[in-house]
C-alpha cells in the first residue's frame, strides 16, 4: 500500500473541505439578512390557527407580511381585538374595526326531512359524493352531510347534529370562511353577525318538485313576501330571499306563516 498517496488524498480532501467551509461561513455573513424583531414579537400575538382567510401561507408568514407592509392587520378575521390593539402598536398603524362575520348553514334538509335516493357507499367526504350521484340525499340543492366543513373548521365551531346536518357555534365561529370554501354545494355562507333572520334553503325548483324530496324545503309560495309587502322578502326563483338591508326588527316577520318553517330567527349565540 501507497502510504504516500493515501496521506495525499486524506490531506487533499481536508483542505478542500476546509476551503469550502471558510467558503460558506463567509457567503453566510456576506448575504446574511437581519429578520426585523417585530416579526416575531407580532407573530406571536396572532392566534396561530395558520386557517389561511388572511391570504397568507399560515401565521408566520402574515406576520411577515404586516410587518413588510404586504397586508393589514384586518385582513386576519381571526385576530382578536386585544392581541390587534397590540400589534398595531408595535407596528404604529391604526386598527381598522371590520364588521364580524360568522358561518351560517342554508340548510335543514337532514335524516327525517330529506328524502333518500340510494345508499351511498362511497368514500366518507362530500367532495368525495359530488362525484357519485350526490350522495345519498334527493335534494340536488341542500347538504350532503359528510362533514366536510367540521373536518376544515381549525376552530372546532361546527359539528354535524342528529339529522346530519353542521351546525355553527356563532360564539366560536371566527368566519375564517374555510368551511365556505370546502363545502361543494355552497350551502355555507359568512354573513355579519347582526344578521338575524334567514332562509335556510337552497332549493330553486318548483315547490311541488322542491317539497316532494325535502319537507323543510322553501316552496316559493310567496306567503312571506306578501306577509310583509315586499320590505324584507322577496321571492326569486322559486326561493324565498331576505334583504338584510330593509329588514328591521320593527317588521313583522312572517316566520309563523311559513308552511314548511324554513324561515328562521338566530340570536348571536345560538347554533345553526
Amino acid at each position: 500500500m501507497n502510504y504516500t498517496s493515501l496521506l495525499y488524498a486524506v490531506l487533499s480532501m481536508g483542505g478542500m473541505g476546509l476551503f469550502f467551509s471558510i467558503l460558506i461561513t463567509l457567503a453566510n455573513k456576506k448575504l446574511h439578512v437581519e429578520e426585523d424583531p417585530r416579526i416575531e414579537l407580532v407573530g406571536d400575538l396572532l392566534p396561530g390557527a395558520n386557517c389561511g382567510s388572511c391570504g397568507s401561507a399560515g401565521c408566520a408568514n402574515f406576520a411577515e407580511n404586516l410587518v413588510g407592509g404586504k397586508s393589514q392587520l384586518n385582513d386576519c378575521p381571526v385576530c382578536g381585538a386585544e392581541a390587534a390593539a397590540t400589534i398595531a402598536k408595535i407596528l404604529g398603524v391604526e386598527v381598522e374595526s371590520g364588521v364580524r362575520q360568522v358561518a351560517i348553514v342554508m340548510c335543514q334538509g337532514g335524516t327525517g326531512a330529506v328524502k333518500k335516493k340510494a345508499d351511498y357507499d362511497g368514500i366518507k367526504t362530500c367532495i368525495g359524493a359530488t362525484f357519485v350521484s350526490g350522495g345519498e340525499r334527493a335534494c340536488a340543492y341542500g347538504c350532503i352531510g359528510l362533514g366536510d366543513c367540521v373536518t376544515v373548521c381549525p376552530f372546532d365551531a361546527i359539528h354535524m347534529n342528529a339529522k346530519g346536518i353542521p351546525v355553527v357555534d356563532r360564539v366560536k365561529c371566527t368566519g375564517c370562511g374555510n368551511c365556505v370554501s370546502a363545502c361543494p354545494r355552497n350551502v355555507i355562507e359568512l354573513h355579519p353577525i347582526s344578521h338575524h333572520v334567514f332562509v335556510l334553503c337552497r332549493n330553486e325548483d318548483s315547490g311541488k318538485n322542491s317539497r316532494a324530496v325535502c319537507s323543510a324545503a322553501c316552496i316559493g309560495c310567496k306567503i312571506c313576501e306578501k306577509a310583509v309587502d315586499g320590505v324584507g322578502f322577496t321571492v326569486e326563483n322559486n326561493l324565498a330571499i331576505v334583504d338584510h338591508s330593509k329588514y328591521t326588527k320593527e317588521l313583522v316577520l312572517p316566520t309563523e306563516k311559513c308552511p314548511t318553517k324554513c324561515i328562521v330567527i338566530v340570536g348571536e349565540a345560538d347554533e345553526v
